[in-house]
């Protein structure tokens, strides 16, 4: 079911645009954030959290209980999604509000890697983990950074200002924030390590 996209809304800072909710087979949310889909007459079908802030939900919405504080709201929405057999999810929520929160939802992503992909979508753009070999397109004229964590060895680049070839990464150390994109389809291409790429308009 890899080609079936998901739709997640996590409680930090909301989109200031909903994309078309018919584009995604699934749509779910922490509990945090259900409020906002219930303000914008959407119906998700399922949510999850603990909720000791919602007081009613339609019927027709799963309502998952995860207590367990030993893990974050995120990783254990994650883990639900992946259980369902769904490998492809939009975040949205996911920066804004408190800055530990949008650490900690990145550490989630690092650690979910493997099994799914993720793309975060926030007010200003998107960033998603670069795979081996990653290709973006619609993305001249945007801001294009590249941090990694911790370590990313062998980065190329094409399609950006300022390029990079076969360099390593290192946070602490150098990163590649406030490059810009000169072309429509840009590439970023790396040997080891996590390395996030943002796009920001």
């Amino acid at each position: 079911m890899d080609y079936k996209k998901v739709f997640l809304l996590l409680n930090g800072e909301a989109p200031n645009k909903i994309p078309n909710i018919n584009d995604y087979d699934i749509i779910c949310a922490t509990d945090g954030a259900y409020q906002f889909l219930e303000e914008n007459n959407i119906i998700p079908d399922f949510i999850s959290g603990d909720f000791d802030s919602i007081q009613t939900v339609p019927e027709s919405v799963e309502i998952i209980n995860t207590p367990d504080q030993n893990y974050t709201d995120f990783d254990k929405i994650l883990k639900i999604i992946y259980e369902k057999n769904y490998r492809n999810i939009d975040v949205f929520g996911g920066s804004g509000k408190e800055q530990d929160h949008f650490l900690g939802n990145l550490h989630t992503a690092i650690h979910w890697r493997v099994k799914l992909k993720i793309t975060f979508f926030d007010n200003y753009g998107f960033h998603l983990l670069a795979d081996k070999y990653t290709e973006l397109s619609g993305c001249k004229g945007k801001t294009v950074s590249l941090v990694p964590f911790d370590l990313v060895t062998g980065v190329v680049t094409k399609g950006l200002k300022y390029p990079l070839n076969n360099e390593n990464l290192s946070f602490g150390s150098r990163i590649g924030t406030r490059n810009m994109a000169i072309a429509d389809n840009i590439s970023i291409t790396l040997k080891t390590g996590c390395l996030f790429i943002f796009i920001n308009d």
